[in-house]
């Protein structure tokens, strides 16, 4: 009996413990953060959704709470404090960025901003998300190769006329980006490709990429690796234009400048402009923004043409015998999606890749020598579409095609039913 009631007795310490520190908390929150609204986010679909991104515009901050300061805020669920941050620079997506790690089916939720007017208080959350840029610096090119120098990350680069594929200039050859899933990276140069890198951690590895050389992410490493043979192809999600038959990547410009839009813990993106792209006959603009967030497989990409137009805007995947390609074009509750899944992996592992795209803008699927290929039609000069890789050596990685093809539907579900997202005056 004596020891029932000491057990007793712990327990109501701990409990009393825990009440005080949550008021300690609660009371600390409402002294650095005074001023508070609430924000109203609905799932309309009747499945539960994990890893959910929620936006919260800038535009619609400032006008419905005017002294709203992006560096002096934070987020609650109730007690429970929702890692997020403040996108500035990116202004498809500028605002609050939160993401939630399970919303359920039919929910509405309620959650708290609270910030101060003035003044700075940064949060700090778990990183699970990166971009980046890195550049050899100190050194020359010669012969169109960079001798000499060291690696450095830089937030843009306008690309130098000498530099071409295999340079040595840039660290795995162009900006990658990742989030706790996946990562990825683009050639930039007449390539201008997407490629894979495959992980088998949740940490953030870019960093260490590449920086033993070229060939150093080839092989099977701790963190991961390079998982597919781009060459031609459209790899994965690249951009290009379909004209006489074949899938036309950016490959021919005048100038290109790429810029680290986000490098956040949450939400990261790279955005790359296209000067005199020589595509159709025709010379044009193109802006390409590349995004991607914690807990997701999914990059987006958004694309807008500058001034002169084209008849289509193209995307696809690199054409594997040893992967089985599905074709999807969509419905009014899913999206549509181009996909290929097999033991296509460059270390012969099974690997799930696709194009996801919004079904109002297909406009046939096709193929050429290297790709199978999706053909969009622009509206207003703009194109946007997901892309995905889904490796079997991942953390808890998709292991089948029929697992790969149901995770299509799930995520193509969630693009067509996006989240109900309302901030409230108080």
């Amino acid at each position: 009996m004596r020891h029932t009631s000491k057990s007793l007795a712990a327990a109501l310490f701990l409990l009393m413990a825990y009440i005080s520190g949550c008021r300690v908390v609660a009371q600390n929150l409402s002294k650095d953060f005074p001023k508070s609204f609430t924000v109203t986010l609905t799932n309309p679909m009747s499945q539960a959704r994990e890893e959910v991104m929620v936006v919260l515009p800038t535009h619609q901050l400032k006008t419905l709470h005017p002294s709203f300061n992006a560096k002096a805020f934070v987020v609650l669920d109730g007690k429970t404090e929702v890692p997020s941050q403040f996108n500035q620079q990116d202004a498809l997506q500028a605002g609050i960025v939160l993401v939630l790690p399970k919303v359920e089916a039919k929910e509405t939720r309620t959650l708290t901003v609270r910030y101060n007017a003035s003044g700075e208080n940064q949060r700090n959350y778990e990183k699970r998300t990166q971009a980046e840029i890195s550049v050899k610096e100190g050194g020359s090119f010669q012969n169109r190769e960079y001798i000499g120098g060291k690696f450095q990350n830089v937030s843009a680069l306008r690309v130098p006329a000498e530099h071409t594929d295999h340079s040595n200039y840039i660290r795995y050859e162009g900006p990658g980006w990742e989030s706790d899933k996946v990562a990825y990276r683009y050639y930039l140069d007449w390539r201008n490709a997407v490629d894979v890198f495959g992980k088998r951690t949740s940490k953030m590895v870019l960093q260490e990429v590449g920086q033993e050389g070229l060939e150093s992410y080839h092989n099977l490493q701790p963190w991961g690796m390079d998982i597919m043979k781009v060459g031609n192809s459209l790899g994965v999600g690249s951009v290009a234009t379909f004209h006489e038959g074949k899938a036309v990547r950016v490959e021919k410009t005048d100038s290109i400048k790429t810029t680290i839009q986000e490098n956040g813990n949450l939400y990261s993106a790279v955005q790359t402009d296209y000067y005199g792209w020589q595509a159709a006959n025709q010379k044009l603009q193109l802006r390409s923004l590349l995004s991607i967030h914690a807990g997701s497989r999914l990059t987006r990409h958004q694309v807008q043409l500058v001034g002169v137009q084209l008849a289509n805007i193209s995307s696809g995947l690199i054409k594997d015998t040893l992967a089985k390609v599905h074709t999807y074009k969509g419905s009014p509750s899913q999206w549509g999606y181009l996909a290929s899944y097999g033991p296509q992996s460059l270390n012969k592992d099974k690997l799930g890749v696709a194009v996801l795209f919004h079904p109002q803008d297909i406009m046939a699927f096709a193929q050429d020598q290297y790709s199978d290929i999706v053909i969009m039609k622009p509206t207003n000069g703009q194109v946007e579409y997901y892309f995905v890789a889904a490796w079997e050596l991942e953390p808890n990685g998709i292991q089948t095609e029929a697992q790969f093809l149901e995770y299509l539907q799930t995520v193509g579900q969630e693009l067509a039913n996006p989240m109900k997202v309302s901030i409230n005056r108080k």
